[in-house]
């Protein structure tokens, strides 16, 4: 496949995520058609094509997106309920499959997925990366690399809003079981991120509770908010606070402890600093040739046209690793027990 041939895209859920940040990415590429959309709804689906994919054609059945003909590479814009059937069948059908972050609703889905894809590795597959750290993690990376806090020891990850904080507002997606799976709040992104600046995560403890158990006659099981102690592999224990039900929260923020130092991460201004014991914390200046921009769609379509070009992260190995670690935290919240998850 060269740059000059058109690649089509299938569209598997067509929600807000799409719209807001996939389609601008995608539009902006050359040679690049949308032709097939499916949606919760046939009429959501004309909807979304007569607002924003006039050529393409929508659908009531999804699977009818994926074994189609008119399609090289399925876009899962949907929920993780549907992320392992809509991939599986996709590559079944010998189409690169690009998936809505988080990977699965349970493990178990996340490495089939993972096995699939490993039996068609002429196919594209990614999962959206996280936005969080984006900028200046290649930033961190090298300063921790340099040595910049000696050897780290310790980490403390706090996550918090107030989304959920309003006992009169229906279930979001997000704590609704059947359709978000184990996911908690956001401990898969920052699983994601941390693991990819400190290593792979290898034993938690965790506590968490449901503050608010019913929503509208709906019965909650996802906690609102979760503690999570969590042990790397180099050693570096971390403390990771996620709260959905935090009025008048702080910013999402990561600190790192170190022999000689330390550096903290602002998830929402994504400014670091750095500090050195007998001084004080001062920002570090990210060169731009280490700032990692939005170029999520760019990359996926790239790999398609080029076998030889770099394959997207984050890939499914990735996303089995956060997982591993989300699976885990459920599973010591049950035992009240530490668990091991690699």
């Amino acid at each position: 496949m060269n740059e000059e041939q058109i690649i089509r895209i299938g569209i598997v859920g067509a929600g807000g995520i799409v719209k807001q940040r996939h389609l601008p990415g995608l539009r902006a590429l050359p040679n690049v058609r949308i032709t097939a959309v499916a949606n919760s709804t046939l009429a959501s689906a004309e909807a979304f094509c007569r607002d924003f994919a006039p050529e393409a054609k929508p659908t009531a059945r999804w699977e009818d997106v994926v074994d189609n003909r008119d399609v090289d590479v399925v876009w899962i814009g949907a929920h993780p309920y549907m992320h392992h059937d809509a991939t599986c069948f996709g590559l079944q059908c010998g189409k690169h499959v690009f998936t809505q972050a988080r990977m699965a609703t349970s493990l178990q889905e996340a490495e089939r997925m993972w096995e699939k894809a490993m039996t068609f590795p002429e196919l594209v597959t990614a999962i959206c990366p996280a936005p969080q750290g984006m900028k200046g993690g290649e930033m961190v990376k090298k300063l921790l690399e340099e040595g910049a806090i000696g050897t780290p020891y310790h980490a403390l990850l706090h996550s918090f809003n107030a989304a959920w904080l309003d006992a009169k507002q229906p279930a979001h997606w997000r704590q609704q079981v059947e359709v978000s799976g184990v996911q908690i709040l956001t401990l898969g992104i920052y699983t994601e991120v941390l693991q990819r600046w400190l290593g792979h995560i290898v034993e938690v403890e965790a506590r968490g509770r449901v503050v608010i158990p019913e929503r509208l006659g709906y019965n909650v099981e996802t906690p609102d908010f979760v503690q999570v102690m969590a042990r790397f592999r180099s050693g570096l224990e971390a403390t990771m606070l996620f709260s959905g039900v935090a009025a008048h929260a702080p910013t999402d923020k990561l600190w790192l402890f170190g022999s000689s130092g330390t550096l903290s991460y602002d998830f929402v201004t994504e400014e670091i600093t750095l500090g050195k014991p007998a001084g004080s914390m001062e920002i570090v200046p990210v060169p731009y040739e280490l700032q990692r921009e939005w170029t999520v769609e760019r990359d996926f379509i790239q790999a398609v046209r080029d076998p030889a070009a770099p394959r997207p992260r984050p890939d499914f190995t990735e996303g089995v690793c956060y997982m591993r670690v989300v699976e885990a935290v459920w599973e010591a919240m049950e035992n009240r027990a530490a668990v091991k998850c690699a």
